[in-house]
């Protein structure tokens, strides 16, 4: 004998619908592996949980079946409103950066005047420690990296005088050295 022919309806048992939905979604997305891999056939399969949990399965992935669905139709006609629509899209979220840039600056400063007041109400000196590099802005930075650039140059200058330095001293003491030498042999 086959099975029994399942009634569609709406399983009432919470925890049985629970299971029912685990197990049909496993099966749901078993035939649409089979579908993929046997046709070759490019499939997107999304499903939420009755809790509104999300499940996706996708063949290569859901994100370019989904872009792909969403482009076919009319794409041509469609480009400069994309075109603008991405422009847009890139200008808000430069603005959104800017904005988050600056909010950031305003509570670093606002961090280190509560640093400086803590300190003073402990009665501690209030020292002037070197900023941490992650603290500092790009600005910063770049100042940063130039006077270390041009601390660099003058270290390497100073580095060569020193050399030529030592080096002419060594030249200076060796006919010491061999007169001290010519004396110790004839003596």
């Amino acid at each position: 004998m086959g099975r029994r022919k399942i009634e569609m309806k709406m399983v009432k048992d919470s925890s049985s619908r629970q299971v029912t939905f685990s197990k049909r979604r496993t099966g749901l997305f078993k035939k649409a592996n089979e579908l993929a891999t046997l046709c070759g056939a490019e499939i997107g399969v999304i499903v939420f949980s009755p809790g509104g949990k999300p499940f996706s399965f996708g063949h290569p992935n859901v994100e370019s079946i989904a872009d792909r669905f969403l482009n076919q139709e009319g794409s041509k006609s469609k480009a400069g409103s994309s075109n603008s629509k991405n422009e847009e899209t890139v200008e808000r979220l430069s603005q959104q950066l800017d904005d988050l840039n600056k909010k950031l600056e305003a509570e670093k400063k606002r961090g280190h005047m509560l640093d400086k007041a803590i300190l003073k109400a402990k009665g501690l000196p209030l020292k002037s420690k070197a900023p941490n590099i992650h603290e500092l802005s790009q600005a910063d930075l770049q100042k940063m990296k130039e006077s270390l650039e041009q601390l660099r140059e003058k270290v390497k200058a100073r580095a060569c005088e020193m050399e030529a330095s030592s080096s002419l001293l060594l030249l200076a003491n060796e006919p010491d050295i061999e007169t001290d030498r010519t004396v110790a042999k004839n003596e």
